[in-house]
């Protein structure tokens, strides 16, 4: 795909809109030119022929006629004009007339007239002059009319001269707008071109985004930037924890693929009876069903953080965390008895979450099971849910070894265990914490643990209340 720099798209777009702009200008300059310079023109020939029609004299002879005073005339010569009497006499005419007797049908108005290649504009003029004023009856008038023009090369070279000064003026007022738009948009989209640069050195390989001060700065891009940052973190911290969820994941079965191969090694080094065969079997078949517990809790964990939080709100699900409480106590308290484990539930107060029932089903139980996995025979889980801060809250806390300060941080990570040992002996496969809070971060709750070393350990789960219009479900 093409790329666009939108500096350029910028610059571009605002010297097309002035080069319209002074074409516009250009174009009216030229038409109020041409308009001015025409009044002014016409103004100026009917001067001129007033001024011949003030040098027609009597020319006092016995027909009582009139003359042209030639020393009285000091027109341009480039000018033409012919002067007339009533009986279509002429009685002056310019040196340069080419003898345009069809002009004397002319109006009075300005027409354009050719002559010689030239154009001339003209005007003509009716006047009366008045011979022998001194007679009797006030003298006798005489009507004369008279037909000026001049050139027009003159008015047009004034007019074309204006328009060229305009569009001089406009193309070079362009030009330094371009000049001035290229620094100042280079300047003012600096910002801009350093989050640019910053963002094209991220990669997978690469997380690092540091905004400039001047990003930073910038109303703008500052909440891209910002957002930019947080999105980035997100997705490094997604990469990180997919990475190690791969790396762990195989570890896990790598190592249970091994222990089930050397088992099956073991029975096949040398002739065995039938039990040692039968015990060697079965062991093979635990670590089998171990193995097979982990895939299906990776799949549990992923299925649970693959659905987004619209998926989750979609069934409006309102479940009593009293009954749950009730309920997985009721499912496991034989495993807690083979344990030496007391159970007691504290969930008299009714507490209503939007939550699905076999998630917080699952969650409950996970928790309950890892208390009863760490409590010491004699020991007591105690479960107890209620409504505390406007939220539902379900405890979990047992009288175990409790955990080491420095492990808290790291309890609810995919398969970690404070004692790699033990998985074997519990059946633990590390991803009871982790399913735990992927469920509660799912339905917009919180999860947090606390611990001391011989004391015991006390899980404390936080969901939102039923909210107006939710589907009741109530487990019994």
């Amino acid at each position: 795909m093409r790329q666009i720099s939108i500096k350029r798209r910028l610059i571009a777009s605002v010297l097309l809109v002035e080069l319209v702009s002074a074409v516009c200008i250009t174009g009216l300059a030229y038409v109020y030119e041409r308009h001015a310079h025409l009044k002014s023109f016409d103004v100026m020939l009917r001067g001129r022929a007033d001024s011949l029609l003030g040098a027609v004299q009597d020319a006092e002879d016995a027909g009582d006629n009139v003359m042209l005073d030639g020393s009285q005339n000091s027109l341009p010569a480039r000018d033409i004009y012919e002067v007339w009497d009533a009986r279509d006499r002429v009685l002056a005419r310019s040196p340069n007339w080419d003898g345009l007797d069809s002009s004397k049908q002319a109006t009075d108005k300005p027409q354009v007239l050719r002559a010689r290649d030239r154009e001339y504009r003209a005007i003509r003029l009716d006047g009366v002059r008045i011979v022998d004023p001194g007679d009797k009856g006030g003298g006798i008038p005489r009507h004369v009319t008279i037909l000026y023009g001049a050139p027009l090369r003159p008015m047009q070279d004034a007019v074309r001269g204006a328009v060229v000064f305009y569009a001089a003026t406009s193309l070079g007022l362009l030009l330094i707008t371009g000049i001035a738009m290229l620094l100042l948009l280079r300047s003012g989209l600096a910002p801009l071109s350093d989050l640019a640069a910053e963002a094209a050195g991220v990669s997978v390989a690469s997380w690092s985004f540091n905004p400039s001060p001047r990003v930073l700065s910038t109303v703008e891009l500052a909440p891209l930037a910002s957002a930019l940052s947080t999105a980035l973190k997100g997705l490094e911290r997604s990469f990180a924890q997919q990475n190690q969820f791969i790396g762990d994941a195989a570890h896990e079965l790598k190592t249970a693929v091994a222990v089930v191969k050397s088992s099956l090694q073991l029975l096949a080094m040398r002739p065995r009876s039938a039990g040692e065969y039968q015990a060697g079997l079965e062991r093979s078949l635990l670590d089998c069903e171990r193995m097979e517990e982990t895939v299906a809790r990776m799949l549990t964990l992923a299925r649970i953080e693959s659905e987004s939080a619209a998926e989750a709100a979609g069934g409006r699900f309102t479940t009593d965390l009293g009954s749950v409480a009730r309920e997985t106590a009721g499912r496991l308290e034989p495993i807690a008895q083979s344990r030496g484990v007391a159970m007691e539930i504290f969930a008299e107060q009714e507490a209503a979450a939007d939550v699905d029932p076999e998630q917080l089903q699952l969650l409950c139980s996970n928790l309950a099971l890892n208390a009863i996995q760490h409590s010491h025979p004699g020991g007591t889980v105690r479960i107890s849910a209620g409504v505390s801060g406007g939220n539902a809250e379900l405890r979990v806390a047992d009288t175990g070894e409790g955990i080491d300060a420095e492990m808290l941080p790291h309890v609810f990570d995919r398969f970690y265990r404070g004692d790699p040992s033990r998985s074997r002996k519990t059946g633990g496969t590390g991803l009871g914490l982790a399913i735990s809070k992927a469920i509660a971060l799912r339905f917009e709750g919180s999860i947090a643990i606390e611990s001391s070393v011989g004391e015991g350990t006390t899980v404390v789960v936080r969901l939102p209340v039923k909210r107006a219009g939710g589907d009741a479900f109530r487990l019994a």
